[in-house]
């Protein structure tokens, strides 16, 4: 099909339709609006920026190839998205099962200015556990909890995300954070 010229501040109906009759500018558009937030997802369930750019690219092909299939059933575009995302990060974790080794650079860097250096590394190794603690929920969980904080969705879009009623989530919300808790107050100890 021909590429045609559209204003970007078409709504994301029009562009998903566009794209799904394969224009290739709609497409680019649809990827320039979640490539982000679906690299952040993935980001902070892998640990790893370089798999994390691979994953994300993996799941922006495999979208483009389905997306003559997509059907809007009144779900967020993302929702769809984050469920490849889900999908590629559950294959990544199952085939490398073995102890994750997280390079220097891809280390959280965070620089407060006029803390002391002793103030600074306290902080980041707070962040390294709470990461760890995080990484160490069940897939599900630590979903939640990235769309939750990293993404800043409502519980009304995760539960289109996740394929859960609103009351699943935050019953789940709920129970994510008090395991949460209780594995901090015992790291603490």
């Amino acid at each position: 099909m021909e590429e045609q010229n559209f204003s970007t501040d078409l709504p994301d109906e029009e562009i998903i339709q566009k794209a799904i009759q394969g224009d290739k500018e709609a497409f680019s558009r649809l990827y320039e609006l979640h490539v982000t937030k679906i690299y952040n997802y993935i980001y902070y369930r892998t640990g790893n920026t370089n798999d994390a750019e691979d994953l994300t690219a993996r799941v922006f092909y495999r979208a483009m190839g389905s997306i003559q299939r997509y059907q809007q059933k009144g779900v967020p575009f993302s929702a769809w998205l984050y469920r490849i995302a889900h999908n590629m990060v559950a294959n990544w974790h199952r085939d490398n099962s073995r102890k994750r080794e997280v390079p220097l650079e891809d280390q959280i860097n965070l620089q407060f200015k006029g803390e002391q250096p002793e103030m600074t590394l306290l902080k980041n190794q707070e962040t390294h556990n709470l990461m760890l603690l995080i990484r160490s929920l069940p897939a599900e969980r630590q979903q939640l909890v990235i769309l939750k904080f990293v993404e800043g969705l409502s519980n009304s879009e995760i539960s289109l995300v996740m394929n859960r009623s609103e009351g699943a989530i935050k019953s789940l919300y709920h129970r994510t954070l008090e395991t949460l808790r209780h594995r901090m107050d015992q790291t603490e100890r």
